[in-house]
């Protein structure tokens, strides 16, 4: 008996199953998960177990070789040049600020519900299958894109390395094609391949080698900070080179850093990598919120540093949009040559870490996506001799390369950055529902009519921020936007109790970190431009064909099939109060 035996079996079926779809979506979209269904019966859908081979130590280890990589080898210099100037150094600090307390969020979840499935299997258990799968959607194309940014930025360093001056010379165009998609990288596709199979083998020698390659990461790290600072000059914080650009430590204005910490958030895509190896943590009470926010708060350090450093060597308008650290020593006399192929060395090796964790972390999510039957259950099955999601991560891995091959990384990096921001939204907006609404038992009404107030307070001062001409009547109305935000804020938490308390670990000052994560994720949204909006718009809607198409008449099956059985508006009784329902040492 197969989940796709009614609509899937013929062309008839499928065809009566597309004519029922109302119906269907009626009964499935709203749908919730419990816990207890995450952690034991969605988890049997994987035929073998993830071992639980993790502690706290592997877990900063992942996320700080996941996101330092990605971050400032890859998005500093266009942040700089383009966005913030020197001051990219507060973009990352607000873009860290933005992560940790997004990644308090993602603690909470993860201590009471240790799965792989990340923010798809906390939006499920709070809003439901359908917009759990737009979460999901969104955090497939995140990775998928990001790593393909990071394979290309890659073959830049790699060429700073071997000496070359233009590291256009290792891709070769097809002058045919579009602008932006016409340059083939055949290096970074070979890097997808060979992660691939590294991954397939095991995750806690994954773990062992990222340890290994991450701590020598660090001491690099630690290099390039020292050879920054002592040989930058303080002036290149507030003088450009060339005395018509706009000079100061602001060249772009305050909105020039917010611009810039929008472009930078696809460096923290890393913590959330972290979230999904939950399901293989020995002892996640003491171990996840360490590994999680500990590795944010590291990075956000050394993020702050190495941008300062960079600063101090070069004025933001000479800086190298592709390869900003090699490119700085470059500039200056031969004898610091070296140093700019040092980092190209360097750089390209913390490149490689990074990819390696994020591939991790997205083919955990396309596992867990597929142990809800809203795509094929081909994705969830485990490998009974590695203990990974081989089908999987084979599967992206060969996606990812396709993207590296052919697709510029200026088009990836904003794509990325809004489907992140969005999905960290929606995380904030599940803890807080989860926490104020146990269904069937109370009125979400009151938690939901908080949640879009203030969503839409949050929305209407970010159009202001960037749209309304500069003045008092602009500094009343963000005042009057702030005031008011408080104020529904203040409203709800003295009005609304809580409906559960996290038994192990929960976010401090509810509702106001999570409150106060909605409202810059959705600034952080607002810095972004028109055409990352449309390639939102166009793969969200794609997303949603997707699931009126197949996903609802999958999970519709699995549910006739007994595999799925919770129904909208049916009362649930989260197991998960049971400490012993969460694996301890």
């Amino acid at each position: 008996m197969g989940s796709h035996s009614s609509s899937f079996s013929s062309f008839q079926s499928y065809f009566r199953a597309l004519s029922d779809t109302p119906n269907r979506l009626l009964r499935r979209a709203c749908s919730v998960s419990t816990s207890f269904e995450e952690m034991s019966q969605a988890r049997e859908r994987s035929g073998s177990n993830m071992r639980r081979s993790l502690r706290w130590y592997d877990l900063v280890g992942f996320g700080v070789g996941g996101m330092v990589g990605a971050g400032v080898f890859v998005t500093t210099g266009r942040a700089s040049r383009l966005y913030a100037g020197p001051a990219v150094v507060l973009s990352y600090a607000i873009a860290g600020l933005c992560a940790l307390l997004s990644a308090f969020c993602y603690t909470e979840f993860a201590v009471d519900m240790p799965v792989a499935g990340g923010a798809f299997s906390y939006i499920r258990v709070t809003f439901g299958e359908f917009f759990a799968f737009i979460t999901g959607a969104n955090l497939i194309i995140d990775y998928v894109l990001s790593n393909a940014a990071v394979a290309r930025g890659f073959t830049a360093y790699l060429g700073t390395a071997l000496g070359l001056s233009n590291h256009t010379n290792l891709r070769f165009t097809i002058h045919g094609l579009p602008k932006g998609y016409n340059e083939m990288d055949l290096i970074a596709v070979a890097v997808v391949l060979l992660l691939t199979l590294v991954i397939c083998y095991s995750t806690k020698e994954s773990s062992w080698v990222n340890m290994v390659l991450t701590l020598l990461h660090i001491l690099f790290i630690v290099f390039v900070i020292v050879m920054g600072f002592s040989r930058g000059e303080w002036k290149n914080f507030t003088e450009p080179a060339n005395p018509k650009n706009a000079g100061g430590f602001f060249p772009f204005g305050v909105s020039g850093v917010f611009n810039g910490a929008a472009m930078v958030y696809l460096s923290y895509i890393g913590y959330d990598a972290v979230s999904t190896m939950a399901e293989e943590v020995r002892n996640p009470v003491k171990d996840i919120p360490i590994g999680v926010s500990g590795s944010v708060i590291l990075v956000t350090v050394l993020y702050c540093l190495m941008a300062a450093s960079m600063s101090a060597l070069l004025p933001y308008d000479m800086i190298d949009a592709e390869a900003p650290f090699s490119g700085a020593f470059k500039e200056g006399s031969s004898r610091w040559r070296w140093v700019s192929n040092m980092i190209g060395v360097g750089a390209s090796f913390g490149i490689l870490t990074s990819l390696l964790v994020a591939m991790l972390g997205q083919a955990r999510y396309m596992c867990v996506i597929g142990r809800s039957c809203v795509v094929p259950s081909w994705f969830a099955r485990i490998h009974p001799s590695t203990s990974t999601p081989v089908n999987a991560s084979v599967f992206l891995g060969i996606f990812t390369a396709a993207i590296a091959l052919f697709t510029d990384l200026n088009i990836l990096l904003n794509l990325v950055s809004i489907g992140s921001l969005f999905v960290f939204y929606m995380v904030a907006n599940a803890v807080i529902y989860r926490r104020y609404v146990n269904r069937g038992t109370t009125n979400p009404w009151p938690t939901l009519s908080f949640l879009f107030c203030f969503s839409l307070t949050s929305v209407i001062f970010t159009l202001l921020w960037q749209f309304a001409p500069s003045g008092k009547p602009k500094a009343l109305m963000l005042g009057s936007c702030i005031a008011v935000a408080i104020g529904v804020l203040q409203l709800f938490h003295f009005m609304v109790p809580q409906a559960r308390k996290p038994e192990f670990w929960g976010v401090p000052l509810m509702p106001w970190i999570p409150s106060i994560s909605i409202f810059l994720n959705i600034f952080l949204l607002g810095s972004l431009d028109r055409p990352s909006y449309v390639r939102f718009g166009f793969f969200s809607g794609l997303a949603v064909l997707v699931y009126i198409l197949y996903s609802v008449h999958s999970s519709f099956d699995a549910e006739k099939d007994g595999a799925l059985s919770q129904k909208a508006g049916e009362s649930i009784k989260e197991s998960v109060d049971n400490p012993d329902d969460i694996p301890k040492v």
